[in-house]
């Protein structure tokens, strides 16, 4: 009876103990229903968190000054890293500033730039420059690096005074800064001199007659700055990226060379004018023209580069070139003159990166080739192509041409009439038939007459009584 009760105690305690583990194992398989969906959705979270922890960064720079042809570059640079799908952009700035059209519409493809892009300020980002840092998403400055000073300046470095201009410029800064929420009112204050600000998180105050410049310390306290990092990759860190390619992109040696020329292309232009129009005029040198020929080639060089001339400008050039030659020996009225000219214009404005920029450098081009002009077919007058016109040769007496005898000597000498005189008619004088007039008198054939003057081509006689 003990055995069989502890049987039945033993039967009865595995059983209470296989409902006791299948209600544990329900309770797991529950709590498990409800947790794997909930970590799956953490572990999709994570994962996207963890991959925007990893990839490939572009480092781009962006020095000297702003032109066109760094706006063609980044526009390249940034086409590269949105293909390769890129976790991050770096614009490593350093510039004085430079043309405010480049300015924008580099500030313009920043912001709709496809992949987060960070502006990392390692010297200045002046004028133009500041105006790219405001653009980009976030913004981190190495330490004793600036941001600011974006007053207007004309070519000559004066301060530009047009409201209009001025008030323009001021609203794209504020519009820049404000997009990605930094004070518009500080924005401003770097670029219009009669703005005050109010900086209460550096205790400082902008005046009128300043503008705003703003160390690493005093951008990141009043927010134009995100944070201040010692090298690209800190700043690359901070951003959240702990695992990480770095792509430096830089320019070509072609993309420099056209930088530079794209940079002086106004002095193109007037080598070009100057040349072309010297050789034409004053032939024969053949240094002009070519020199014409290189600098007009090397405009449209740089401009093909940088991505703004096609081939149709290049044609209208060329065309125009041709019809100017033309009209040299073709006469035409002027009209081929005219179409020539609208050829070569047309092909430089529409081989610019900017219409009125190219109409006004093409303007000062014009001015002062025309001057180089002058003084040069002044220098070498003697040899311009007016020359073929003119009758050089001149038959003087030194030369030995004699064009009409020394007929003074005619005076006092005494002769024959050899025909009537009605007054003018012929007379043997020293042996020589010459011809003679008298004064009015009518004088018969064969009367005997005296020379009594020589004037220019008449030789004046009268009647010996």
């Amino acid at each position: 009876m003990a055995r069989s009760k502890t049987m039945n105690d033993l039967q009865s305690a595995r059983s209470g103990g296989k409902r006791w583990a299948l209600s544990l194992l329900m309770a797991v398989v529950a709590v498990l229903g409800f947790a794997l969906p909930f970590a799956a959705a953490n572990g999709a979270e994570s994962g996207e968190s963890s991959g925007s922890g990893s990839g490939s960064v572009y480092v781009i720079p962006v020095k000297n000054t702003v032109e066109s042809g760094l706006a063609s570059f980044l526009d390249r640079a940034l086409t590269e890293a949105e293909e390769a799908e890129a976790s991050l952009v770096v614009l490593k700035i350093d510039t004085p500033g430079g043309e405010l059209l480049s300015a924008e519409e580099i500030g313009i493809r920043i912001r709709d730039a496809k992949i987060p892009t960070l502006a990392y300020v390692e010297g200045n980002a002046a004028s133009a420059g500041a105006y790219i840092a405001l653009s980009a998403d976030r913004i981190v400055m190495a330490p004793g690096s600036a941001i600011g000073a974006a007053m207007l300046v004309n070519a000559s470095g004066q301060a530009v005074e047009s409201p209009k201009e001025v008030s323009f410029w001021s609203s794209k800064m504020r519009s820049a800064a404000e997009t990605n929420g930094r004070n518009g009112e500080i924005a401003i204050g770097m670029v219009n001199p009669d703005l005050t600000v109010e900086m209460e998180e550096i205790g400082r105050t902008k005046e009128k007659g300043e503008i705003i410049s703003l160390s690493a310390e005093e951008a990141l306290k009043v927010g134009f700055a995100d944070a201040v990092a010692g090298s690209v990759d800190e700043a690359i860190s901070w951003s959240g990226l702990n695992n990480w390619s770095t792509v430096e992109i830089n320019p070509t040696a072609a993309e420099r060379l056209a930088s530079w020329l794209t940079g002086i292309s106004t002095l193109l232009l007037i080598i070009g004018i100057a040349g072309i129009v010297i050789e034409m005029i004053v032939p024969g040198f053949g240094v002009p023209g070519i020199a014409g020929i290189v600098a007009f080639g090397l405009f449209f060089f740089g401009q093909y580069i940088a991505g703004f001339a096609g081939m149709e400008s290049i044609v209208f050039f060329i065309l125009g070139i041709v019809l100017l030659v033309l009209e040299m020996f073709v006469p035409s009225f002027g009209l081929l003159g005219l179409l020539g000219a609208a050829g070569v214009i047309a092909g430089i404005v529409i081989g610019a990166y900017d219409t009125g920029d190219a109409l006004t450098s093409l303007g000062i081009a014009a001015g002062v080739a025309l001057v180089v002009i002058a003084i040069f077919v002044y220098i070498f007058r003697k040899r311009g192509i007016w020359n073929r016109f003119i009758l050089k040769e001149s038959l003087t007496t030194e030369q030995g041409f004699v064009p009409n005898g020394n007929r003074t000597a005619w005076i006092g000498k005494e002769g024959v009439t050899l025909s009537p005189l009605r007054p003018a008619g012929a007379a043997e004088v020293d042996g020589q038939r010459i011809d003679v007039v008298s004064l009015g008198q009518f004088i018969e054939a064969g009367r005997r007459i005296r020379v009594t003057a020589a004037d220019g081509t008449r030789i004046v006689v009268t009647e010996i009584e």
